[in-house]
């Protein structure tokens, strides 16, 4: 069995009355990418920040290879690569004098990693905080996370901002750190990115995770998405007793929810001109699960 990396254990976080999040409880294993899944307001960026102790606790405990990690922990947040949701940095530095600034802060000599990543994401090391898009200043964020080579990555919202050539040159670089057996913890509300890397999904909404589940088990529970073009489509429809997504003169489409020997015999009793069978998304999947 792979070593548990990170631990959270009932972490529960309120602002005056306001509840943040609520008893979360969950563990990371090495060599895993696990997605933290969640509409906005749903409590993420919340968990990061207490994971990094940048915002107290009401209660609850975070492990980082078994011990409590504190703010004075500081040997273990060498290990730790952090990209917040929203950087930032000393506007009146250049890219070069950020990086080095970052650099100086581990026990070891990071100018191979560094210098890989920037050419990777394309980046002009010349020009000053002030003067980056705010894509660009992402990228620069990613660099600083992974340059020391951590052991556990916390990345929260990673690819706003990225144009889409970016974003595949991101998803190869966490695929890579996958097999090297860094851990990293993937926070994201852009549903469509989880099949792309992760391995496990935890669901939060509402500052409650509602379950983890694997990519593979989340597949097996994937919809059918049907559209059916007939001239007899009011009685296929109340044949069948369902609610369209939508529906145009002879056509509609809707979600398909009997087993298939049944859909098939009851749609043999009708005319059919046009039948298109489609297998939904994971992204489609969870679009239900937050309605």
């Amino acid at each position: 069995m792979k070593n548990k990396i990170l631990d959270l254990k009932n972490l529960t976080k309120y602002y005056g009355k306001i509840l943040g999040v609520k008893d979360l409880t969950l563990s990371l294993y090495e060599g895993e990418v696990f997605g933290f899944i969640g509409p906005n307001g749903a409590g993420k960026s919340t968990t990061i920040r207490m994971i990094m102790n940048l915002i107290s606790k009401t209660k609850g405990e975070v492990l980082f290879q078994g011990e409590p990690l504190t703010q004075e922990m500081v040997e273990f947040k060498q290990q730790i690569g952090y990209l917040p949701s929203e950087l930032y940095l000393y506007e009146d530095m250049t890219v070069k004098e950020i990086l080095d600034y970052h650099a100086s802060f581990y026990q070891k000599d990071c100018t191979k990693r560094r210098v890989d990543l920037v050419q990777r994401f394309q980046l002009d090391e010349s020009k000053k905080i002030e003067e980056l898009s705010f894509g660009t200043l992402k990228k620069v964020g990613i660099i600083l996370a992974f340059m020391h080579e951590p052991k556990l990555l916390i990345l929260d919202e990673p690819t706003s901002g990225l144009d889409p050539l970016m974003q595949q040159v991101f998803y190869k670089l966490i695929l890579e750190e996958k097999k090297k057996g860094t851990t990293i913890f993937y926070s994201t509300h852009i549903l469509s990115e989880i099949s792309k890397v992760c391995d496990r999904v935890g669901l939060v909404k509402g500052g409650t995770l509602l379950r983890i589940e694997t990519i593979e088990e989340m597949r097996k529970k994937s919809v059918l998405f049907v559209t059916i073009e007939s001239d007899e489509i009011e009685k296929i429809k109340n044949a069948l007793n369902i609610t369209t997504i939508y529906q145009h003169g002879n056509e509609m489409k809707f979600k398909n929810q009997l087993s298939m020997d049944s859909f098939i015999r009851v749609l043999a009793q009708y005319h059919i001109s046009k039948l298109l069978i489609e297998e939904g998304t994971l992204e489609d999947m969870l679009l239900e699960e937050y309605q």
